[in-house]
């Protein structure tokens, strides 16, 4: 369980990660106008088609694609319901998504969260390309086991817990033959496995090649404080102007501590966490985090439209 916040929650914003995008993502959005504005922003930044990366889908599932699509929508539904008069308490993104809410957080503009995205999809496909790896999550048991499990069939290789998502979900990243190995081992256990279609073994010892050129890259860049508090994924703290590129770099390296986070907004008073991307995979996992919880994923017209409905 994680600390304590200073501050009370009612409603968290959460940004999706990696893993969420689908062909045909945010079309039913595109005319909405700050959705239109977020992604032709988007295209300008990352030179390339956006809209058209979504809707066409080709090549979505490279890790570059992937992050660029899903930042801009996260951000994109974002600015929709702020237009719309909706104000978060807290912020919180899994991975790819503390870049989306450090945008709708006010830490960096719109534009360069964007470019933030542009350099760290770009150095984690070249990192991940000269060291190749795969991620699998592993359902029916404890964090602790899973890390016995990994623990145990290491045999030398990077196998580590890379993604904390639930109370009976953790997903492994490491080598292939690593993650192998524990996945016939978890099954011998009784436990269910189920490979991720990512194209790298994100958030551990096989990313540390991207630490120093995201480091550097992010000394370039301006962080303000936040307007509203943003959740980090490493320790499941409050970030910081002074503390935020530190965590972004050591992220690179660090499991995704989701289960934490939600503890912690939870313990804070949060009654609703409503997940601005696709999918609704965060949606599910705070579903066997916080069962009692209010977890709307806002993903197209309707949803945005109810979802602002009901905070105003």
């Amino acid at each position: 369980m994680a600390g304590t916040l200073p501050f009370a929650v009612d409603t968290v914003l959460m940004a999706s990660g990696q893993g969420s995008q689908k062909p045909g993502m945010g079309a039913d959005l595109l005319d909405v106008p700050e959705v239109a504005a977020t992604f032709a922003l988007a295209s300008d930044v990352l030179g390339r088609d956006v809209a058209a990366l979504c809707t066409g889908g080709e090549g979505l599932d490279d890790t570059r694609n992937a992050q660029a699509a899903i930042a801009t929508l996260s951000i994109a539904i974002g600015r929709a319901l702020e237009a719309r008069g909706v104000r978060p308490d807290a912020l919180l993104g899994f991975s790819l998504g503390q870049v989306s809410a450090l945008a709708l957080g006010g830490m960096v503009s719109d534009a360069d969260a964007l470019r933030i995205v542009r350099e760290r999809s770009r150095i984690m496909g070249e990192v991940a390309d000269a060291n190749p790896g795969v991620m699998s999550a592993f359902l029916k048991g404890s964090p602790a086991d899973v890390e016995a499990v990994c623990a145990e069939c290491a045999e030398g290789d990077v196998l580590v817990a890379a993604n904390y998502n639930s109370p009976a979900q953790t997903v492994v990243a490491g080598t292939p033959a690593a993650v192998e190995r524990a996945e016939a081992a978890w099954k011998e256990r009784g436990g269910r496995a189920s490979r991720l279609a990512t194209s790298g073994a994100f958030h551990s010892p096989l990313m540390a090649d991207a630490c120093e050129p995201f480091a550097a890259f992010l000394e370039g860049m301006g962080f303000n404080e936040p307007a509203v508090p943003i959740i980090g994924n490493a320790d499941a703290a409050p970030l910081s102007a002074a503390n935020v590129r530190q965590k972004l770099v050591e992220h690179l390296v660090s499991p995704v501590r989701f289960t934490e986070s939600v503890e912690l907004l939870t313990a804070a008073g949060a009654t609703t966490f409503a997940e601005v991307g696709f999918g609704g995979v965060l949606s599910g996992l705070v579903k066997r985090c916080a069962p009692d919880a209010a977890r709307p994923c806002i993903q197209d017209k309707a949803s945005l439209e109810e979802f602002a409905a009901s905070r105003a």
